[in-house]
Order: structure tokens, then sequence, then C-alpha cells
């Protein structure tokens, strides 16, 4: 019997325990795409590996691999990878040749095509374990194949392949996992409607690189230090970085979809950065709370805009797509290779902390770190020279975990001898000496308390070590990517067609590709002419002539990013120039999307604005509950309350919740509010009221033909609106039209035809309410941006 020679051979080799031992069950690793570059550089020996480590463990092992190729030439190649199979150095040259070649002898090639292989595969194993005598413990498949392949694959392996009842199924998953949510989100109902969460381990090698892996543990075992540092108190900011030498050659038709940010920061440095903000659970150890807790800062991350990157190409992409992907000599792709993004985390513990995730091809250097750089409040009035420099106050304070290369070239925790000395796990890390002629970070080597691990793992033997202990804590859950393509896709939406700053590769980028955070945004430090990738785009300078009146009343055009500064200028002029003449401003806010953008300008740019005198009211709310994503409340708060000093007594969200109902004409609802803006707004004349327009030209919840709040002498009343939440409650177009001011704001492409026809209409505010917008004593402003304004 083939396996039971096996063991015998290595167990008179002295490499196992006795058979009597072997009572844990037996797992078959099956390793789809078994010929292919990733299995062949690492998946094999992290495989090779795993048997080394747990051939003593009382779990026998076989092992498929598997591919496309027909059984001889494919047979062929995998044992051409297999013969070249290395063992660890402290490895004993007699028990690495034992072992490799009870490895090659457990290892088998099969080609997995049909429905019918995969049955036949199923029986294989069933059959070779009813002969040996042995139980199954479970079987892991390792998809090492592109993502278009997965739901064929998952199909066969749910219908034909799955082990009996007691034995547990671990399915891995390699990236990329979509493209963006919406990808991810098809990608994952797909594989959910095969496999149980549990079954499923997604792969993101950056958490078994060992500096990574060790961010939890040096959290944890360091909580008497870090606890009262580890906040937006003592931080700085914190860089996680990884930097490349090489170029995108070879690789560019799956780069050209994807992008240094899909490639590198919407996982790898995501990743490092959720180890970095979430809250420690109580026991580390537990995949469950661990996992939960980065779902917390996923969710208590601030959301992306376009000027929270920078975006840069190397100049030779450009013929390089050209030539792999046969595209025209003047084609011109707008996929960044370098990316700057400055990411806020609004917790409390975080808020205000820039962490900066940095990543980029052809650069100076190959090298990944993750920096937390502490605030330094000392000031050190003795010269440096006299005193214990490794130990001055009045240096730099950091924890750097280095992921590797760069000047250290191995993987290492580094801790500022002027924090504290850390507490690092003996078996598995240790502290190194010499190298003393090294800088990092500005710093002699002897400026830090280094570690480095005692044995150097590559990741994939550790990601594949903890698949076989069902260790979920290391990989993606369905749960955490979508958050984190949830966190990602609205940058890479607005970031589709921005030009990017072409540099020339290597050391020549000198400072090409600094960049600054300035106001809650980065920018490049150099302001030279950028070369734009798409020089046939208007720009502004393009529409100079356009006339400065629209239906009558002045109207301010620009792109729209310009013109949301300008809207929060002149909303901050308004509420500056209303609090010096009469002590307090009644703003009233619209509801809907286009407003966002505006929250948050005036939210990060806007520090001198009177929020202590201000009062905050809404102009139209859905009959949602106000915790509800769907409330403009909730979305007010999000983007501008919580980030402002407003006194609570000055936020007058709408009294749509009442009495456990929403919007029930008994509660009177409408009359309260109406009451407390008689009580607190002199006149009921609101100082400004801004506004948006829908595409079939309602304003506030005023919708056209509404029954309610078109005409007559009602201040606030309930609507129903075509689309779903139906309910409304909105301030009335009489109310509107008391106002001192009234801004609209019109963004967007989708809203040039109302835009048009807007400009052609009289007073008809029964077909259009928008059209009734006209204050009686006071001035009515439009603020349209030019995709509105032209098409």
């Amino acid at each position: 019997k083939m396996l039971r020679r096996v063991l015998f051979t290595a167990l008179f080799m002295g490499a196992l325990p006795s058979l009597a031992e072997v009572s844990q069950g037996h797992i078959s690793v099956v390793l789809l795409g078994a010929t292919g570059d990733l299995a062949k550089k690492y998946l094999w020996q992290g495989l090779f590996q795993l048997y080394m480590d747990q051939v003593s463990s009382g779990h026998s092992f076989t092992f498929h691999g598997a591919a496309l190729t027909a059984l001889e030439p494919g047979q062929r190649l995998m044992f051409d990878v297999l013969k070249k199979l290395a063992c660890p150095p402290d490895e004993s040259p007699n028990r690495c040749a034992v072992l490799k070649d009870q490895f090659l002898k457990l290892s088998q090639y099969h080609q997995l095509k049909t429905a019918e292989n995969y049955t036949v595969l199923n029986r294989e194993i069933e059959t070779l374990l009813r002969q040996e005598g042995l139980k199954e413990a479970g079987r892991i498949f390792y998809f090492s194949v592109p993502p278009f392949a997965y739901t064929e694959i998952a199909r066969h392996i749910n219908s034909s392949c799955r082990p009996p009842p007691g034995a547990w199924l671990r399915v891995v998953l390699e990236k990329p996992f979509g493209h963006d949510l919406e990808s991810a989100q098809q990608l994952a109902a797909e594989l959910t409607s095969f496999f149980r969460e549990e079954e499923m381990y997604r792969v993101d090698h950056y958490l078994g690189k060992q500096a990574v892996a060790h961010i939890l543990p040096f959290r944890d075992q360091n909580r008497q230090f870090l606890d009262p540092i580890w906040n937006r108190h003592h931080v700085e900011r914190v860089e996680i970085v990884l930097k490349e030498t090489v170029d995108a050659k070879g690789r560019t038709s799956f780069y050209e979809q994807y992008g240094v940010i899909r490639d590198v920061l919407q996982n790898h440095l995501t990743e490092a950065l959720m180890f970095l903000t979430m809250e420690l659970p109580a026991n580390v150890s537990r995949a469950e709370e661990v996992l939960q807790r980065k779902l917390q800062a996923f969710q208590s991350l601030r959301g992306l805009e376009k000027n929270s990157a920078v975006l840069g190409q190397y100049q030779a992409y450009a013929s390089q797509v050209q030539e792999e992907l046969q595209k025209a000599q003047d084609y011109l792709s707008t996929t960044p290779t370098f990316a700057g993004v400055l990411v806020h985390s609004d917790n409390l513990r975080w808020e205000g902390v820039p962490f900066l995730l940095t990543s980029g091809k052809a650069l100076d250097e190959r090298v990944g770190y993750v920096r937390v750089l502490f605030k330094n409040r000392a000031y050190c009035t003795q010269s440096e020279t006299l005193r214990d420099a490794g130990h001055s106050q009045c240096k730099a304070k950091q924890i750097i975990f280095y992921i590797g290369h760069g000047a250290l070239k191995t993987p290492a925790v580094l801790v500022s001898r002027n924090l504290f000395r850390p507490v690092m796990p003996e078996g598995s890390w240790r502290e190194a000496v010499g190298q003393s002629d090294l800088h990092i970070f500005g710093q002699p080597l002897s400026d830090y308390y280094v570690y480095s691990p005692v044995k150097e793992r590559d990741a994939y033997s550790v990601l594949i070590s903890n698949i076989y202990h069902g260790r979920k804590d290391f990989f993606i859950t369905t749960e955490n990517l979508l958050a984190s393509w949830g966190f990602w896709t609205p940058l890479l939406d607005s970031i589709s067609h921005q030009p990017l700053r072409l540099y020339p590769g290597g050391v020549e980028n000198q400072h090409l590709l600094d960049f600054e955070m300035v106001s809650g945004e980065v920018a490049f430090t150099l302001a030279e002419p950028v070369e734009l990738l798409n020089p046939n785009r208007l720009m502004p300078s393009d529409y100079r002539t356009i006339q400065s009146k629209f239906r009558q009343s002045p109207l301010v055009s620009a792109w729209s990013e310009d013109l949301i500064s300008q809207l929060a200028s002149d909303i901050e002029k308004t509420a500056s120039r209303t609090v010096a003449h009469s002590g307090q401003f009644h703003l009233a806010l619209s509801g809907g999307s286009s407003p966002v953008v505006l929250f948050q300008r005036l939210a990060r740019h806007h520090y001198a604005f009177p929020w202590k005198h201000t009062h905050i009211w809404l102009v139209d709310e859905r009959c949602v509950p106000l915790s509800d994503i769907e409330s403009n409340f909730f979305r007010l708060h999000n983007h501008l309350l919580q980030n402002v000093r407003v006194p609570y007594f000055n936020v007058h969200p709408m009294p749509v919740h009442l009495n456990q109902r929403l919007c029930v004409e008994e509660d009177r609802g409408t009359e309260l509010y109406a009451k407390e803006i008689m009580a607190l707004v002199a006149n009921a004349s609101f100082d400004l009221v801004l506004l948006g327009v829908g595409t079939d030209g309602h304003t506030a919840s005023l919708f056209p033909r509404s029954e309610n709040g078109l005409e007559g002498a009602q201040t606030v009343v309930l609507t129903e609106s075509p689309v779903k939440p139906h309910q409304r409650m909105s301030l009335s177009l009489s109310l509107i039209n008391k106002a001192r001011q009234v801004f609209v704001l019109v963004l967007g492409k989708g809203k040039h035809d109302i835009t048009t026809l807007l400009s052609r209409v009289g007073h008809e505010p029964r077909k259009w309410p928008i059209s009734g917008v006209s204050p009686s004593s006071g001035q009515l402003v439009w603020y349209v941006d030019y995709e509105a304004l032209l098409g």
C-alpha cells in the first residue's frame, strides 16, 4: 500500500512518530494551476514546507497537482518543479533527502478539465483512504488560476469533490477578487452559492509577510507601552509604503486593467492599515474577534475624494502597452503606476491622524515598510554631543515594521530607543546587533531596538501553514473584501480620467513624485507643468465667454471641483457677514448626493466658518429613521456635523420619526417644525437656503404636480416622491421664497437636459417646481458646473 510504505520509510528514518500516533486523519491537498508561475515560484515550496513542518503532527497527506494540461506533459512539467524543491539551511541533509523523496511519492498530477475529471479525482481519494484504512480529516483546494475560472471549478468541487460529512473543506482563492465593488459583489455571490464563508480562504500574501503578520502580536504584547500613546494625541502620522524598482513590462495586459491602486493599495496596504487602526480584541488569537474589529475599522474610514490622491505613470509605460497589447501609436493610457493616497479614520482614537499609503513601479529602490511616527514634544537644552544620543527625547520617535528588501534586506521590527524596549517573542524574533553604519530614516541603526525573525520564512509558507491550522484571521472574508472595495471604488471612479504626472523612472525621478498634505488633501510639492494624457479635454479657459445670468439670476459656473470651492467660500462669506450683523446665521440645507462634496469641503477647508453661531436646518427629509443611511440628516451628520463644532442645540433635524412612527399626520411633525422655525428664525426668513435640482425639475422634496407645498401658505409639508422612500417632509415654496438668499447647486452631465429645459421655461412650478423658486425680497444665485451647463 503506497501511503503506508511512505509512512514506514519516513518512520525508519526518524522523521515520524509511530503509526499508532498517526490518528488525526488524512488531508488531501489539491493545487489547481499546478504548472503555473505562482505554483512554480512559491506554492509547491510552501506545500513542501507544510509537509516538513507537519509530518509528525498526526496527519497524513497526499498532494494532487492539477491543471488543464494533458496527463503526460503536465506530469513532466510538475515533477520538474518538485525535483528542485529545497529544504531550509537548518534542516539535516539526511532528513531533507527522506522528506523530499516522500513528498514526491505522495504527489501526483491530474488533468482537471471536465466534471468527469473531478468525479474521478474524488473516487481516487476515497479509494486511497479506504485501502489505507484512514479517516479523512479534510481537503484543501488551492485556486492558483485566473478568477474567471473560479465559478466553474467551484461548481465541480461542490457537486462531485466535497469531502464526506465530518471532514472539512478549505478553498483557497488568489487575488484579484474583482475590479471594483460591483464585480467583487458578483464574484462573491457566485462563490457563496457553492461554498460557506468558513470554507473560503482569500489570500493576500502580504498577510504572510513576517513583519506585517507581527503587527497585531506586537501591539498585543506591548499593550503596557502602547496603550497611552497609540492614538491621535501622540501619533503624528503613519506611512504604509511598497516601492518597486521593476516596471510593468511583460505584465501590461494585467496592469492596464488594474493599475497600482487595485494591484497594491486596495489589498496589501489596506490590510496593513487595518492591523494598525483596528481596536485590539481581548484575545488576538480569536479569529472571529480580529475579523470583527477589522470590519469596524473599515467602517470608521473617511470617504476618499479625488484630491485624496496623487497619481503618476512612468514614461516608458505607454510604449510598453502599445507594444505588448498591439495598441495604436496614438493610444494613451490613463492607468497609474504610482499613487500616494491620504487616508483618515474618523474614530476617536485616530481622528486627524494622516495615514499615507504609497506604492509605485520604476522607483529608486525596492522596499516595503509600515512606519508610525510619534509627535515630539521635547526641547533639549543640552548639546546632543554631551548626552546619550540614542535615548535623546529630541530625536525622532518611531516604530517601523520593515517588510523587507531596502537597506536592511530582511524583515525587521525597529523601535526608537527613546520610546521603549519592546517585548518580543524569544522563540521567533531575536535582537539584531551590528550594522551600526546603516541609517534608517535619517537615524543610525544604533538609535533603534532592532529585531529580526529567528527563521526567515516565505509569505506563502506562512499562509499555507495558517490554512492548515484554519487561522481565518490571516485571510480576507467576504465582508471585509466588500468593505475594502466599498472604500476604494469611489476614488477609482473619480480618478479614472485624471491626468497623471509622468516620471522617467529610477533615481532620475528626483523630487518629481514628492507630495505633501495640505488641508486634508495631497498635492505634488513640485508645481511643474504636468503633461496631460488627454490633451483634447476642454479646460476651464475654453469657457470664459459663458453668460453670467441664468433664468434672469446670477450664474456661477466652473468645473465641479472649482465650483464647489467657490460655493463653499460664498457660503462662509455670507455666514460671517450675517453673524457680524445679527449674531447668528440660519442655514437650511438640502439632501441628495450633490451637497456631499460641499459638506466635505466646508468641514475640511473652512476653519474660519462661524459654526458656533450657525443654526443648521433641513430643507427636506426622507421618512426614515435619522440613523438610516437613506436619511438626509444621516448624510449631513457623517460628512459635515461630526467634523465641525456646531452647538448641539443649533442642529434642527426634521421630526419625521415621532411616537415610533414615520411621518404620520396625526403626530403633527410638520407643525412642530414650522413652530420651531417661527420661534427661532426672525420672520421665518432663513439667511441662506441651499437647493438642488432633480432630473424631473423637482427641488427640496417638492415634486411635479405635488399636492402640497407648491402653492398656499403652508410652511412645512408632507409630500410623495415617485421613487423610494416615497414619503417625504419638505419646506414649502412659500417658505423657501422668504429666504434672504437661495443658492441652487447643479452638478453633472445627468443634469444637462433639465438645465437646458429650465433655461427656456417660465414660472411653472406645477410642472417644474424649481421654476417656482423666486425669493420675494432676497437673491437667487445658480451654481452650475460645466457638465450640467454644456453637456
